[in-house]
C-alpha cells in the first residue's frame, strides 16, 4: 500500500502549521514537488488533494495551489451577532462600506418567504465589510420599513442592530439560516476582493424580533479562505 502521499502531506501541513510556509504564498508545482520529494506526479497529487480536503490549500486554475490561512476567523452559524460586534474580536482594523442604500417597493422585489406586499416598503442595504485591508465579506440587507420606520446611510456603516436595540427598543429574538456555496455574481467579483477564487460562501438569514415578526432577510456572502462556520452542537438523550 503506497502511503508515501501521506508522509508528504504531513510533512507539508508540519510546515504549514509552524509558519515555515506562509499563508497566502503558492506551493511548488507538481513537478518541483516530485523532484523534491522523489516521489511521482500521482503521489503528489493526491497529497494535494488531501491538503486540500482539510482546508490548507486551495486549487486555483491557472495559479497552482495557494496556501489558506489556517487561523481563519469564527463566524457562528447559531448566533446573532453584528458585525461590528464581531469585528471588535477580530482587531484587523475591519471596517464597513456602505455600496448602496435605498428604500425599495415590495412590488420591485421577489422573495416570497420575506413576505413583502407589493405596497410595503423595505429599507435595501448593501454592504462591503474588510478586514485587514480586504474586502472579504457582502451583505445585502432588507429590512421592512413599517418595523425599522427610519435608517439612515451613517447608521448603516455602523451598527443596524445596535440601532434597532438601543434606538427603537425593539428585541431582536432568532434568526433562520440557510448555507450554501455559489458562483460569484458580477457585483459580487465587482465588489469583493476575491482573489481568483470561484466560490462564496453564502449565508442567507430570516431575522426575527421577540415577538416572532420576520423584519429582516439577509444574504451575507464570504471569501472561502478567510472564515469557518462553527457551531456547538449536542447530542439529546
Amino acid at each position: 500500500m503506497n502511503n508515501k502521499y501521506l508522509k508528504i502531506y504531513n510533512e507539508i501541513v508540519k510546515k504549514i502549521e509552524s509558519g515555515e510556509i506562509k499563508s497566502n504564498t503558492h506551493l511548488p508545482s507538481e513537478n518541483t514537488l516530485s523532484k523534491d520529494y522523489k516521489s511521482s506526479r500521482g503521489t503528489i497529487r493526491k497529497a494535494l488533494n488531501l491538503l486540500a480536503q482539510n482546508g490548507y490549500i486551495q486549487k486555483i486554475q491557472g495559479k497552482g495551489s495557494i496556501v489558506l490561512d489556517i487561523n481563519k476567523f469564527d463566524f457562528p452559524i447559531s448566533g446573532l451577532v453584528s458585525f461590528k460586534e464581531l469585528s471588535k474580536k477580530m482587531g484587523q482594523g475591519a471596517k464597513t462600506i456602505v455600496a448602496d442604500f435605498e428604500l425599495i417597493k415590495g412590488e420591485d422585489y421577489d422573495n416570497e418567504e420575506f413576505g413583502l406586499a407589493k405596497d410595503e416598503k423595505a429599507w435595501r442595504v448593501l454592504r462591503v465589510r474588510e478586514i485587514g485591508g480586504h474586502r472579504i465579506i457582502l451583505d445585502k440587507d432588507y429590512l421592512k420599513r413599517d418595523l425599522v420606520p427610519s435608517l439612515t446611510e451613517d447608521i448603516c456603516s455602523d451598527s443596524i442592530y445596535e440601532y434597532i436595540e438601543s434606538k427603537l427598543g425593539l428585541t431582536i429574538s432568532f434568526a433562520k439560516k440557510e448555507i450554501s456555496v455559489e458562483t460569484p455574481s458580477d457585483e459580487d467579483r465587482e465588489l469583493l476582493d476575491l482573489d481568483g477564487y470561484d466560490v462564496v460562501v453564502v449565508v442567507k438569514s430570516y431575522v426575527y424580533l421577540e415577538d416572532a415578526t420576520l423584519f429582516q432577510y439577509t444574504e451575507s456572502k464570504h471569501r472561502p479562505d478567510k472564515f469557518k462556520f462553527v457551531d456547538f452542537a449536542r447530542r439529546n438523550h
